[in-house]
């Protein structure tokens, strides 16, 4: 079969980027990817990996040895291009866009007629706009897809991922994809792309409603968390267990209360909500709260550690997990993270951490002197065992091992 797309340069190659171009390169696309560290670069055209992600070496390592897949410091021309880099937000939540426009002005020079470029990072709702106004002042020559218009010599799309962590070669194959495309023709062009790869459906809309989905779903998923986690705080003061509470609530046919835990992590939901709230401060009330709720939760555990920990003299605390979330390596934005950061800046104190994903500690772990250690150790030799994180290693342990110890469990998973 004939590929309308024979080269593809993918932009970011992390989480989301390198699956995604291993895939397409498993599809017999020759696929570039375009990524600014040297060590992710070599690391790639070696045939291994930067990440945890189950199966990705595999076709990393196939596509690589097969010459579909290569990654590079240096654009180059391609049929289409998928910009995946980070959107994070700076100070007092405000979205950072500038990894999109530097994307975005560093493939204007290879940029030619017929061309597509999407935008898969979450963004921002108008953010895909941006995009076409910073290529056309770097590229006059072309005539970039604009709304109202279906004249254009490159097309302009958004295509959000909507994956997760440690499904992610599945999900990416599987998931309904929806494709929002600045003109209509830029959105067929789009769909026809992820026809390659995609076995979901893919649906095309505008590039403003393709934004605001990704947030929406991110969204949802953070106002539901936030309930689960408000009512640990209010168990807690009423001394009831919120596990056995949401059992029973959830008993209720029309009733899904999600888990709460220590916080909400990671690049997606603690961060995508506020794009909405800085755009719409008062318009997205509901969301405010529940990004407050979320974001206080770590405090409210780390006053329980500190609490449990003063009665014992001169503790040793273990906390089990740094991750965002279960049997992945992700650190980013994670709560579990924050907590031991913050207990284990005060001098003098003993602190071990068991993250079985990760081979060291973040710096400034290792300069408090936290101990990266195996699950047995921490258990044998720690007074306070705090969990953090439900990795499927800690729902082997034996809880008689825990006798004399206190235990903290922000999870439900020891009770």
């Amino acid at each position: 079969m004939k590929l309308e797309f024979n080269r593809v340069c993918v932009v970011g190659l992390g989480y989301i980027g390198l699956p995604t171009a291993a895939i397409l390169a498993s599809r017999g696309v020759e696929v570039i990817g375009l990524e600014i560290n040297s060590h992710v670069v070599e690391t790639i055209n070696k045939g291994d990996i930067h990440i945890v992600e189950p199966g990705l070496d595999v076709v990393v390592r196939t596509a690589v040895m097969s010459k579909k897949l290569r990654a590079t410091k240096t654009p180059e021309t391609a049929d289409a291009y998928l910009i995946a880099v980070p959107t994070p937000f700076k100070g007092d939540h405000v979205p950072d866009v500038s990894y999109v426009e530097s994307a975005s002005k560093a493939l204007a020079p290879v940029l030619k007629k017929g061309d597509l470029i999407v935008l898969e990072s979450t963004s921002p709702v108008g953010t895909t706009d941006l995009m076409a106004q910073w290529l056309k002042k770097e590229r006059p020559d072309l005539i970039f897809a604009s709304e109202g218009s279906e004249q254009c010599d490159v097309y302009l799309a958004y295509c959000p991922e909507r994956v997760l962590p440690g499904h992610v070669l599945r999900e990416l194959i599987e998931n309904d994809r929806v494709i929002g495309g600045v003109n209509s023709v830029s959105a067929e062009r789009a769909q026809k792309l992820y026809k390659i790869f995609v076995e979901g459906d893919c649906i095309v809309t505008n590039a403003r409603t393709a934004e605001m989905v990704k947030l929406t779903e991110n969204s949802f998923r953070d106002v539901n968390i936030a309930f689960a986690n408000e009512l640990s705080l209010l168990c807690d003061k009423f001394n009831i267990s919120v596990w056995e509470l949401i059992q029973l609530a959830n008993r209720h046919p029309r009733v899904k209360i999600l888990q709460p835990g220590p916080g909400v992590g990671g690049h997606c939901i603690s961060v995508d909500p506020w794009f909405l709230v800085h755009q719409a401060p008062d318009e997205a009330r509901l969301i405010h709260a529940a990004r407050k709720v979320n974001d206080s939760k770590p405090h409210f555990v780390l006053e329980k550690v500190e609490a449990v920990s003063e009665k014992f003299k001169n503790p040793t605390v273990a906390f089990f997990g740094l991750a965002f979330k279960a049997n992945i390596d992700d650190l980013r934005e994670s709560p579990s993270l924050d907590i031991v950061e913050h207990f284990s800046s005060r001098r003098g104190r003993s602190v071990m951490a068991v993250e079985p994903y990760i081979d060291s500690l973040p710096k400034k772990l290792e300069e408090s002197g936290v101990q990266l250690v195996d699950l047995e150790t921490a258990i044998q030799n720690a007074d306070v065992l705090v969990l953090l994180v439900d990795h499927d290693q800690f729902k082997r342990v034996d809880k008689k091992k825990f006798e004399g110890k206190a235990v903290i469990d922000t999870r439900g998973l020891w009770r």
